[in-house]
């Protein structure tokens, strides 16, 4: 009996041993494969047990979470989704997150390391932090302003702060609701195909995930690159150029859309838009100093994240004398974000200085304490502060005797460019009207916001579109929200 007793044990000791066995080869040798395995809803399960943190604009917060009492507990909510979508993106249970739903993942669900009480803390206790919160830099009024003066009209407006950086407003129209995305069943899913069906792409972000020609408003740079390198000693000097002008080494004829450009000033010639003008002067400067000046002030950049990734705006480089002619005012192979517009526009506000965009003003833990905050951005020289200071004479000029006066303010000094971009094979597209600006009030030091605005389809015919009668209103509205006091 006693010898049967042994083997027993002996047996149940090599069963022990083997369970151990099998439980270490799972644990260590194949833990990752059962983690990664599409079957295990563990770790979904454990993200939506709890609230989303939240996203907030000016102290309140745009975001929310609702609870279903599903198996995935908690669905994301919106207020003003359409309004705010191109910051904050969505966070789907079937389809993922996108913008600063996405950049912002860790702290918003509670997973940031950096949330835990102690390190390894959530390891050792297989729990998870409350989720934080990320602050944004927009400012509500300008957003809503931005939204309400598209008015239904396809386009992008991106505003910022020239002084720091920080972006006011973010808008791109069509836009969308997030909220129906939240959830994982029928509605999510009817929402996304309805979504990712429409021609018009509400999904997209047209701020910074688009690039359009930029049309006249590139010659801000053109003329920032000419007085830098010297090519024009004066903006009041006689540029020499004639009209029309023939494109060097071809026999195409470039022509103007006004009177009076022929060896007509920069001064001149910056209100008038005349093309022959800033044709020529491109290829005078040549591309090796222009792609100087157009890198300063963020053209070219892969790398720029706001901290969602921006399409990069792009000036082409490998051109030869004619197409250099063209990108010089805007088309051929120039395309550029309405962000990147904004930061043109902001370069000039500052005296030729670009601070780089930020839109989270700082992430805190649900308890309120901060996890992180920005610091001053990098800040780069994008032209002489002579050049700069010239520029502002000549973008007020636009407005205040040109092409912009629809964006003039009682009481404030503002600054701006007209552009009406062409597109399309043969350019037989509807042009993009374009403007961009920057204001201050007329008892202040210093500019307190620049702006881009770009619209895709301008009401009336052809010859109707232009940047100072449709995007110019827009551009108005929302830095008036900016400088209005309180």
């Amino acid at each position: 009996m006693t010898r049967h007793i042994r083997h027993a044990a002996l047996f149940c000791a090599l069963l022990l041993v083997a369970l151990l066995v099998n439980a270490a080869r799972v644990q260590v040798l194949h833990a990752k494969d059962y983690e990664t395995n599409p079957a295990n809803r563990r770790a979904t399960i454990t993200r939506y047990q709890q609230p989303r943190g939240d996203i907030w604009v000016d102290g309140r917060p745009v975001t929310g979470s609702r609870d279903t009492g599903e198996h995935l507990r908690y669905e994301r909510t919106y207020s003003d989704g359409p309004l705010y979508a191109p910051v904050t993106g969505f966070a789907s249970q079937e389809y993922g997150t996108t913008l600063l739903e996405a950049t912002e993942d860790a702290v918003l669900s509670g997973a940031a390391p950096v949330l835990q009480p102690l390190p390894l803390w959530n390891e050792f206790t297989r729990s998870r932090s409350a989720g934080g919160d990320v602050l944004t830099t927009i400012d509500p009024r300008a957003q809503r302003a931005a939204y309400e003066g598209l008015r239904g009209r396809k386009g992008a407006v991106a505003a910022v702060e020239p002084s720091t950086g920080r972006i006011l407003a973010l808008v791109s129209v069509p836009s969308y609701d997030p909220e129906p995305l939240s959830g994982n069943g029928r509605t999510a899913r009817e929402a996304w195909a309805r979504l990712n069906a429409d021609p018009d792409r509400p999904m997209l972000n047209r701020a910074v995930q688009r690039t359009y020609p930029p049309g006249s408003t590139f010659k801000v740079v053109t003329a920032a690159a000419a007085l830098d390198a010297g090519v024009v000693k004066g903006v009041d000097e006689p540029t020499r150029s004639p009209d029309p002008y023939l494109l060097p080494g071809t026999t195409t004829r470039l022509v103007n859309g006004t009177d009076g450009c022929r060896n007509a000033t920069l001064r001149d010639a910056f209100v008038r838009s005349c093309n022959t003008v800033f044709a020529q002067l491109g290829v005078a400067t040549g591309v090796e100093r222009l792609r100087r000046t157009a890198e300063s002030v963020g053209f070219n950049d892969a790398d720029l994240r706001v901290p969602f990734p921006v399409a990069p705006s792009t000036f082409d480089t490998t051109v030869d004398a004619a197409q250099l002619a063209l990108s010089s005012i805007g088309q051929y192979n120039t395309r550029a974000t309405p962000l990147q517009m904004a930061m043109v526009a902001a370069a000039v506000a500052t005296g030729g200085q670009v601070r780089e965009p930020y839109l989270v003003e700082r992430t805190t833990r649900a308890s309120g304490g901060t996890v992180s905050a920005a610091g001053s951005g990098a800040v780069r020289r994008a032209m002489l502060p002579a050049t700069a200071s010239r520029l502002r004479e000549l973008m007020r000029g636009v407005v205040e005797d040109g092409t912009g006066g629809k964006a003039a303010i009682e009481g404030a000094v503002v600054g701006g460019k007209t552009g009406t971009a062409q597109h399309g094979l043969g350019n037989s597209g509807m042009p993009y009207a374009w403007f961009i600006s920057w204001a201050q009030r007329e008892d202040e030091l210093e500019p307190k916001v620049a702006v881009a605005v770009v619209v895709e389809d301008g009401e009336g015919s052809r010859r109707e579109i232009s940047g100072g009668s449709t995007a110019a209103p827009v551009a108005r509205a929302v830095m008036e929200a900016v400088l209005e006091p309180g």
